[in-house]
C-alpha cells in the first residue's frame, strides 16, 4: 500500500505538469498506470478500468481548479469562448460518465486503447489543423461541447486533445486554446466523475476507500501532488519551447495504447 501511495503522488506529478503545459488533464497517463496499480492488487481487469476512468475524472477536477486559477492570472482565458463550451460539456460529461459506468470494462479498455494510439500518432507529429475555420456561433459552440463532455467522460481525460485541435482549427492562437481547454476539464471532471460515482454505487467487488468508481486513496496521492506543480506546468508552457516533450510523449501514448489492445 504504501507503495502505491508512491506511485499515486509521481502520477499526481506528471498531470499536474500535463495540465499546465499542454492543456491536457493528464487522464492519457493516468487511466493507463491506474489500471496498473490496480491489477497488482488483484481486482477484475473490467473492475480497474471502470476505477481508473472514474478516478483519474475526479483528479482533472482538482487540477483543472489550479490550472484556471493560473491561467487567470496571466488573463490567458477567453470566457466568451470557455462558458459555452462549458455549460456544453458538463452535459454531455454527466450522461457519458453514468452510461459508461455501465458498459463492459473490457470495451471501455480497447476504445482507451485506440484514443491513446490516435493522440499519440497527433502529438508525435505535433499535427495541428490548418486554421481554415472561424469559431462558431453560440449554438454551434454547445454542440462542439457536448460531444467534448461526452467522450472525455467516457474516457476519463479532460478534453485537452479534444479543444486544442479544435480551437486551433478555429484559428485561436495556441496558448490562448490551451487556457481554454483547461477551463473545459472543470465541467468535464466533475460531472464525469459524478457519472462514474452513481453508476458505481451499488457494485459489488469495491474494494475498501472506493466510493462509487472513484477510489479516494489514489485520488488523495494524484491531487495532492499535482496540484503543486500545476502552476509550474503554466509557467513552462508560456516560456519553454515544448515540441521535442511532445514528441517523447506521443511516443508514449503509441506504446502504450498498443498495450492495452494487445496486451494482457
Amino acid at each position: 500500500m504504501v507503495a502505491a501511495i508512491f506511485v499515486y503522488m509521481g502520477l499526481g506529478l506528471i498531470t499536474g505538469l500535463l495540465a499546465g503545459m499542454l492543456g491536457i488533464g493528464g487522464g492519457s497517463v493516468v487511466v493507463p498506470a491506474l489500471v496498473f496499480v490496480f491489477a497488482r492488487q488483484h481486482l477484475a481487469p473490467g473492475l480497474a478500468m471502470k476505477l481508473a476512468i472514474g478516478t483519474s475524472l475526479a483528479s482533472i477536477l482538482f487540477t483543472s481548479l489550479a490550472a484556471i486559477r493560473a491561467q487567470q492570472k496571466r488573463r490567458a482565458i477567453d470566457w466568451s469562448v470557455a462558458a459555452p463550451l462549458g455549460v456544453a460539456t458538463l452535459v454531455g460529461s454527466l450522461a457519458s460518465g453514468y452510461l459508461a459506468g455501465f458498459l463492459p470494462g473490457v470495451l471501455l479498455k480497447e476504445i482507451f486503447g485506440v484514443f491513446l494510439v490516435l493522440v499519440g500518432l497527433q502529438v508525435f507529429a505535433d499535427w495541428r489543423p490548418a486554421g481554415h475555420w472561424r469559431l462558431p456561433a453560440r449554438p454551434g459552440l454547445m454542440g462542439v461541447g457536448l460531444g467534448i463532455g461526452a467522450l472525455s467522460a467516457i474516457l476519463g481525460i479532460g478534453g485537452g486533445s479534444l479543444t486544442v485541435p479544435f480551437l486551433t482549427a478555429c484559428n485561436v492562437d495556441m496558448r490562448r486554446a490551451i487556457a481554454i481547454s483547461a477551463t473545459l476539464g472543470l465541467p468535464i471532471a466533475l460531472f464525469g466523475a459524478a457519472g462514474f460515482v452513481l453508476s458505481g454505487q451499488y457494485r459489488a467487488g469495491l474494494p475498501p476507500g472506493a466510493f462509487g468508481y472513484v477510489y479516494l486513496p489514489a485520488l488523495a496521492g494524484l491531487t495532492t501532488v499535482a496540484m503543486l506543480v500545476v502552476p509550474v506546468g503554466v509557467h513552462l508552457a508560456h516560456n519553454l519551447p515544448v515540441a521535442q516533450l511532445k514528441r517523447v510523449f506521443g511516443v508514449l501514448l503509441i506504446g502504450v495504447g498498443v498495450q492495452m489492445l494487445f496486451g494482457a
